[in-house]
């Protein structure tokens, strides 16, 4: 007779296997949950947040530098608090994540050496080194904007124009040197690139295209704005010539040729766009009290040519955005020159009541009714 286990070992053979399969993977899943998997790293930030970040910790590190130096009393503060007020203003503007408390705030410009590394504390204590630290920051952060994308090129063309008068103007006030390099600011792109031929209207193609997410219009639509802002502005001041005092007419005769280079310049680059220039209007209707004060009006014409400037930089790239930064900051001088404000941002108009505070810790300006210069609102 066979032994009976023999004969039962053949059928138990499957259960022992899909037991120990059972045991197998009841193991392996408390493993995966016990031991989750490591998360992907972060990807790295985009150089246009680099440059927002490195933007900020600047602004804040001059303001902080600022307030030092008014809060001290000396015959300079004065000068000195509508500094503070500006980059007070522009540091909520540039506020990011809350990240920019940490120690990445402290990161260079991307395109070159932090220019206000160790401030405060490293020689600012005096009004002619917080002149070139200004002078400094307001070139990285054009720098920057040639590189950045879409609005974040605009905010960061517009902080460092800002931050390039308020150093002329401090130097003017305090009396010390003007800041080195500030001449050199204001970069002349070089002329048009060629272009493919332009599609025909029934193109598909040929519809507009924006450059990025952030961009409000098109290059053709931006491009014909500033056409529009430097038409009008030159005939402002063909209106003004006659009415403004003799010391007046040289400056306004210079700044006219100007606009009329400017609005034969944007108009290349719209054709160059695929765009069709609109024609020159015969006039412009100008403010009522303008033949009364034609600086002043001068001055609110100007100040209106930057948002078409800024709007150009949001939307374009290459030669032409290095046309616009350099059309942004001289209009927005010439505003200045007529006592025009061209606000905290120039080339963006901003509504400061909604701009978000600052991060907890940060040091208020030193008054809340200081004068403010033309660079603050």
């Amino acid at each position: 007779m066979k032994d009976r286990r023999q004969d039962s070992s053949p059928r138990m053979r499957p259960f022992r296997f899909a037991v120990f399969g059972l045991v197998v993977l009841v193991v392996l899943s408390l493993g995966f949950a016990l031991n989750p998997a490591e998360k992907p790293a972060p990807a790295p930030p985009s150089f246009s947040e680099r440059a927002r970040a490195a933007a900020f910790s600047e602004t804040m590190d001059l303001r902080a530098a600022g307030m030092e130096l008014a809060s001290a009393g000396a015959a300079e503060s004065t000068a000195v608090e509508p500094v503070v007020t500006l980059l007070t203003i522009q540091a909520r503007a540039l506020s990011g994540p809350a990240s920019d408390a940490g120690p990445a705030s402290a990161s260079p410009s991307p395109t070159g050496r932090h220019p206000g590394a160790g401030l405060p504390g490293a020689g600012l204590q005096t009004p002619a080194a917080l002149v070139q630290a200004l002078a400094n920051s307001g070139t990285a952060r054009v720098k920057d904007a040639e590189t950045a994308d879409g609005g974040m090129a605009r905010l960061l063309a517009g902080t460092g124009t800002a931050q390039l008068l308020a150093s002329g103007r401090l130097a003017a006030a305090t009396g010390v040197p003007a800041p080195q390099g500030l001449a050199g600011t204001q970069g002349k792109a070089s002329a048009v690139e060629a272009t493919a031929p332009c599609p025909s209207p029934s193109d598909p193609a040929a519809a507009p295209k924006t450059t990025g997410p952030d961009a409000a219009a098109s290059v053709g639509q931006a491009l014909a704005a500033a056409v529009t802002a430097e038409q009008q502005a030159a005939y402002g001041y063909q209106a003004a010539l006659p009415r403004l005092a003799p010391a007046e007419v040289g400056p306004a005769s210079e700044f006219l040729l100007r606009h009329k280079e400017q609005a034969a310049a944007a108009e290349e680059r719209l054709r160059s766009a695929c765009g069709t220039p609109l024609p020159q209007q015969p006039g412009y209707v100008l403010d009522a009290g303008f033949l009364a004060a034609p600086g002043a009006g001068l001055g609110k014409l100007e100040a209106a040519t930057l948002a078409a400037y800024g709007d150009v930089v949001a939307v374009s790239v290459g030669q032409d955005r290095l046309w616009a930064l350099s059309a942004l900051q001289s209009a927005a001088g010439r505003a200045l020159r007529w006592g025009a404000d061209p606000g905290p941002v120039p080339g963006l108009r901003l509504d400061i009541d909604q701009l978000p505070a600052l991060p907890a810790g940060a040091a208020r300006p030193p008054r809340s009714d200081a004068p403010q210069s033309p660079a603050a609102p």
